[in-house]
């Protein structure tokens, strides 16, 4: 089994955090979004990973420490890691078609920007799986349309006539992924654009009238990262589910002068709390400061200082100095407010 994670995008929407950091690799409780879903897939796909194909984008932007932490997730999961590049950000179908070496036998391709609860369950006689999470406003989605088989017939990016509440998440596997690499060809080939880009469900619908089989997966959670008070909630989510596994969330390493922790809460390594209250639901990173402060529903990145303050509904960067009166704010990395 591969894992294909396209994740070339500098994620505007989460700015000033991506200036300096790509999406994927900031931290919600406590682990990057990209280790958390690919460790995560790796552990509920129930099978050995042989290989973990990643495509970056701008390696002035992504750069060698990004590969490195790519590397080591990947063998610490006993698999080989593959860097590929995508120079232009033209879409989805051509963000896969830059891993194309990587292209073959089964394979889960996962785009790195939510983050899952699931128990996969893989239809070994179905061509494609594509997973899906019911949703409220399905015109806000894209969605699948089912046959009386429960098969896919038709993907449809947010309808405007209800044809399903079933959204796509961005998780797909492919019994051989070959295929779709052969579809995806076709579409590069024919120049065949939707939305100002080669997308990757033209190649799916190929697939489809082709007769290959396609079934849906479904998720327990479904929680985006896409911007500021998303990525808050998710890391909220996130705390709560790691606090029923009963995972370790507090460093053995935190120092605490006259401090409260209200649990569900990471704290990192080096991390000194002085003074100070913090949680429910707040993530920080390890070597941080944090003294005569409140703070809550909240992520802090690494090496950060936090002085006089409340915080709530916060979400600051790395190497930051923050001493002020603010309440709900979002700070990127070095910056200093005093």
């Amino acid at each position: 089994m591969k894992i294909i994670v396209p994740m070339a995008g500098r994620g505007s929407r989460l700015r000033p955090h991506t200036l300096t950091v790509p999406k994927p690799l900031i931290p919600v409780a406590g682990q990057p979004i990209v280790h958390r879903l690919v460790s995560d897939i790796a552990k509920v796909l129930g099978e050995p990973i042989d290989e973990i194909a990643f495509i970056l984008g701008d390696p002035a932007f992504f750069g060698d420490d990004v590969v490195k932490s790519l590397i080591e997730l990947a063998e610490g999961l006993g698999a080989k890691a593959s860097i590929y590049r995508q120079d232009q950000p033209l879409g989805t179908g051509h963000a896969i078609m830059c891993a194309k070496e990587s292209l073959s036998g089964p394979a889960v391709i996962a785009y790195a920007d939510t983050l899952i609860r699931a128990d996969f369950n893989l239809d070994k006689n179905a061509d494609a799986v594509i997973w899906v999470k019911q949703v409220t406003e399905p015109e806000a989605y894209g969605v699948v349309k089912l046959n009386d088989k429960k098969e896919i017939v038709e993907l449809v990016e947010k309808p405007e006539q209800f044809i399903s509440d079933l959204a796509v998440i961005g998780i797909y596997y492919f019994k051989d992924v070959a295929v779709l690499k052969k579809e995806l060809q076709y579409v590069l080939d024919k120049n065949i654009i939707n939305g100002g880009e080669y997308q990757i469900n033209d190649g799916i619908k190929r697939m489809m009238a082709d007769g290959k089989v396609f079934v849906t997966g479904q998720v327990d959670e479904w929680m985006d990262c896409g911007n500021k008070q998303v990525t808050l909630e998710t890391n909220t989510k996130m705390l709560g589910f790691l606090e029923k596994d009963e995972a370790q969330l507090i460093s053995d390493s935190v120092i605490m002068e006259n401090a409260t922790i209200i649990p569900p809460c990471y704290i990192g390594e080096g991390v000194t709390i002085k003074n100070a209250t913090v949680g429910p639901n707040v993530s920080i990173g390890k070597g941080c400061l944090i003294e005569d402060t409140t703070i809550k529903n909240s992520l802090v990145q690494t090496q950060t200082s936090i002085k006089n303050a409340t915080l709530d509904n916060a979400m600051i960067g790395n190497h930051v100095l923050y001493d002020g009166k603010y309440t709900t704010i979002s700070i990127g990395d070095y910056a200093t407010l005093e």
